[in-house]
């Protein structure tokens, strides 16, 4: 058997992996080491403003019996389901149809593009400082409008343990709706026009058109949106600052701002650790369980 007949070995190039390993190492250090960190404090018993918890001791699973067996929990997460549900849904409807508004050729379009994502532009804290304002009870614009329409009782919307979480949900909704604008925008633009156009000729009405292509063509662009729509509600906390400190009696606390009280304020580092592994765990399963029903309307669609 001669030289050349011999198989040739397949070089490995390492470019690839070179590209790739700043990326590792940003995740590494930054996420899957913290999540591991984490993990790993939460099966002790750890209290910094203690002498005698100071010093990690091991008690297994405890941290998380006593946090789901803890009724400050329970109502934490009740809160964080009414907010998720109260802004993601109504926050990505709002840039769909923001999306829908813009998307055309007229004059004057791209200030009307500005007014709607302006709002994300600004910094969370800034734009909660603006709509304290708003919720003042004697002179907000909220009670002068109740007031213009003939109720006459100002509310405290901020202190109002019925309307406290309410209104952490308006600023996210005005806050974000326009940045989920940009990508349905993106999605619109990038839409095959042939299709409408033939859609047209065959009589559909825009209704149909919108049902039956428009909202089938941007699968992708909506899975993408409500996932990170999903986890940025998970990453409330600046404005809740700003706006209600988790009050009044916890109404408007929520899981990431109770993970912050309970690191930070009350430093029981092994809870804090729990309550992370627990945050993550949740977004892990909406993650997967999102991409895995997209997935599988994609196989139907396809079939």
């Amino acid at each position: 058997m001669n030289a050349s007949a011999r198989p040739r070995r397949r070089r490995v190039s390492l470019l690839p992996y070179l590209l790739i390993l700043p990326t590792f190492v940003f995740v590494a250090l930054f996420t899957i080491w913290p999540m591991l960190l984490a993990s790993y404090q939460s099966l002790f018993l750890q209290r910094l403003n203690i002498a005698r918890f100071r010093t990690p001791t091991f008690i297994g699973a405890q941290n998380y019996i006593d946090l789901f067996g803890d009724d400050r929990f329970h109502q934490v997460m009740v809160n964080t389901l009414l907010y998720v549900l109260g802004t993601v849904p109504l926050s990505v409807v709002l840039g769909f149809l923001f999306a829908l508004l813009v998307n055309r050729a007229m004059r004057g379009i791209g200030l009307a593009r500005l007014f709607f994502f302006y709002p994300t532009i600004l910094p969370l804290v800034s734009a909660a400082t603006i709509w304290m304002f708003f919720f003042t009870p004697d002179y907000g614009i909220f009670n002068t409008a109740l007031r213009a329409i003939g109720y006459t009782g100002p509310q405290n919307w901020t202190s109002n343990p019925n309307l406290a979480l309410i209104s952490v949900m308006i600023v996210t909704v005005w806050k974000n709706a326009g940045y989920y604008m940009i990508f349905y925008l993106a999605g619109l633009q990038g839409l095959p026009q042939d299709v409408f156009e033939a859609a047209a000729l065959d009589g559909a009405s825009g209704w149909q058109m919108l049902w039956r292509i428009t909202f089938p063509l941007l699968r992708r662009t909506t899975l993408f949106v409500t996932t990170i729509a999903f986890i940025s509600a998970f990453q409330t906390v600046d404005h809740i600052f700003v706006l209600t400190q988790g009050g009044p009696a916890g109404a408007s606390s929520v899981l990431l701002y109770y993970l912050w009280e309970m690191r930070f304020e009350f430093l029981n580092v092994g809870a804090a650790s729990a309550l992370t592994v627990v945050l993550i765990l949740v977004l892990l399963v909406f993650t997967l369980s999102n991409f895995l029903i997209s997935e599988q309307r994609e196989d139907a669609y396809a079939k």
